[in-house]
């Protein structure tokens, strides 16, 4: 087996108003984690989320994400940014060499609430569950006709994702 070198503005590149994704390392590669590149636009949202069975980590490249990685006294309402953790935990906003490790099971979530695109290294184990998550994610996010809301809902159960709060992105 041998190793290799993705250069900057290499990897397979999924663009849309939402998301600006690109793969870096995929589960064809390596054993342990599939790893990306993504551009946070202006007014995207994730939606709290949890994996069931997998791990993520995230770190912030450029510019700042409001971010939240733990369990919150109450999961629920129409967003996520006012949760409270039991032992006080709060959303906090994350910049430039910002890490974020998701344990499976924990909440999380990330939105980019400021007027400049944000970037971050995304790593998400086992691979390929994300690789095909974006794929199909970002096709019903591309469809004519706005966002398909129950297209997203299937998708996000069938990839391990049970979603708390609302994904929201301004076009």
């Amino acid at each position: 087996m041998q190793g290799f070198v993705v250069p900057p503005g290499g990897g397979k590149r999924i663009v849309t108003g939402a998301q600006d994704v690109t793969f870096k390392v995929t589960g064809v590669h390596s054993m342990a984690a599939s790893s990306f590149e993504v551009v946070v636009p202006p007014g995207f949202d994730v939606g709290a989320h949890v994996h069931a069975r997998s791990e993520e980590l995230f770190y912030v490249l450029e510019g700042e994400l409001e971010v939240l990685a733990f369990e919150p006294v109450v999961r629920g309402g129409d967003g996520w940014s006012e949760w409270e953790g039991e032992s006080g935990q709060r959303v906090c906003r994350a910049g430039p060499g910002s890490v974020m490790f998701v344990p499976p099971g924990c909440p999380h979530a990330f939105a980019n609430r400021g007027d400049v695109v944000a970037r971050m290294f995304f790593q998400s184990s086992p691979p390929s569950h994300h690789e095909r998550y974006f794929e199909e994610l970002l096709e019903i996010l591309e469809a004519p006709g706005g966002v398909d809301r129950a297209a997203v809902a299937e998708l996000r159960l069938r990839h391990d994702i049970e979603q708390l709060t609302p994904l929201r992105f301004e076009a």
